[in-house]
């Protein structure tokens, strides 16, 4: 199934991207080169500061699923436009760090934030934008929305936060493990990408007023989806086509990361009593020999294969948990629509 149709979302992205402009903007001139960075890597200016004629903003996945989960379950979606804002900037603040803690030069075809403007003042530039996040939540009492009803939004918001800064650890960590079982991977995802899905969903429907059933289901989507997410960012992390991704094919073998293929051929390659993957990736560094080989060790376990069938089958839990959550419309269909997409990106 294709993605949304355009004009429907449209709406929808134009206010996230008017509210998100507007929440980073420099208080005094002092603050201004701060909130430069941060433009910068949002995709409004360039590497100089000037402005982008054609600004780079991205798709601005999780606050569409925010909006949309809360239309999808009855609510004005104009209401939860300052948590959409704030999931925004949240995970951009987790892509800042991220890009430090991975020594990645290069996002989205563009020089990360650290690269040009070095580390110290890119941990300084994903923190504001974890504190202007906080600041963006605090808009929905502006709004009118309870005050009860904003508190519960908020604490799917900081727990997303807290998991995902667990996830990230985790990944961080099976870099220098010799074995990673599959359920601390999918403990590992539910944190780092999956956490801020449901998040998204979740808050949406809170702040519709969905009851705790069609709250559950909803993040039981977000949740399915951040799953499929990530699967399928580790299949591009390895068959990626560059002009999609802006990294290079096989980006996470050179960092040796545990991602599901990996972990799923090392299982596969235990069974059978074998080791050769498993010794390359003890290496402390690779050649494009080493690589070569990996990827062939890759075909044999048929890596590729099942990691797309576990992104499929999460999808379609996914899908099952909207339908649950809510009556069919619009919104419900664009949602559908937005997780079929997830596992079409290009290889």
């Amino acid at each position: 199934m294709a993605p949304p149709e355009a004009d429907f979302l449209t709406p929808y992205r134009e206010a996230i991207e008017e509210a998100l402009r507007a929440s980073v903007q420099p208080p005094n001139a002092y603050a201004a080169p701060l909130y430069q960075m941060m433009q910068y890597h949002l995709g409004w200016l360039d590497a100089t500061l000037a402005p982008l004629e054609t600004p780079a903003s991205g798709k601005r996945l999780r606050p569409l699923l925010c909006l949309l989960a809360c239309e999808a379950t009855g609510g004005n979606w104009r209401l939860a436009l300052p948590a959409a804002v704030a999931i925004e900037l949240v995970h951009n603040f987790s892509l800042i760090h991220d890009d430090i803690e991975d020594g990645d030069a290069v996002r989205h075809h563009r020089p990360t934030v650290w690269r040009l403007w070095g580390q110290a003042q890119g941990i300084n530039t994903g923190d504001a934008l974890w504190a202007l996040a906080r600041c963006a939540f605090h808009g929905l009492l502006e709004r009118g929305l309870e005050p009860e009803v904003c508190l519960k939004a908020l604490a799917w918001f900081d727990r997303a936060g807290l998991a995902l800064c667990t996830g990230q650890y985790l990944d961080m960590a099976f870099e220098s493990q010799g074995e990673v079982s599959l359920e601390a991977y999918l403990e590992m995802i539910s944190g780092k990408t999956a956490a801020l899905l449901e998040a998204s969903t979740a808050i949406g429907a809170t702040l519709a007023g969905a009851n705790d059933d069609a709250t559950r289901e909803m993040a039981s989507f977000g949740r399915s989806l951040g799953l499929a997410f990530q699967m399928t960012d580790d299949l591009l992390g390895l068959w990626g086509d560059p002009a999609v991704t802006g990294k290079p094919v096989a980006s996470d073998l050179w960092a040796h990361k545990k991602t599901l293929p990996i972990i799923l051929a090392l299982d596969w390659e235990a069974a059978r009593g074998e080791h050769a993957l498993a010794d390359l990736y003890r290496q402390a560094s690779l050649t494009p020999r080493d690589i070569e080989e990996i990827l062939a060790l890759l075909e044999r376990a048929q890596a590729r294969e099942r990691t797309q069938e576990m992104a499929t089958l999460s999808i379609k839990q996914a899908i099952a948990a909207l339908e649950r959550a809510a009556a069919d419309s619009p919104a419900r269909r664009a949602l559908a629509s937005l997780a079929l997409a997830i596992t079409d990106r290009a290889f």
